[in-house]
């Protein structure tokens, strides 16, 4: 249906930072350690998929 929300039932990670080599130091860790991430705005880092989120708790916890 148009216009429906899309929900999420599971904790993202975003990191969300005005430098861009900041943002870069970001992306090459979770390529890294094979994390799927996106740039969700000129300034933000996401990482929004389930399986990649279950990741990366793993890897440093989950947030609490």
């Amino acid at each position: 249906m148009a216009g429906e929300v899309k929900r999420y039932d599971y904790p993202r990670w975003q990191l969300t930072n005005v430098s861009a080599d900041i943002r870069e130091l970001c992306c090459w860790a979770l390529d890294l350690v094979d994390v799927p991430w996106r740039q969700s705005r000129w300034n933000c880092i996401s990482v929004s998929r389930r399986e990649a989120v279950a990741r990366l708790d793993g890897l440093i916890g989950p947030k609490t």
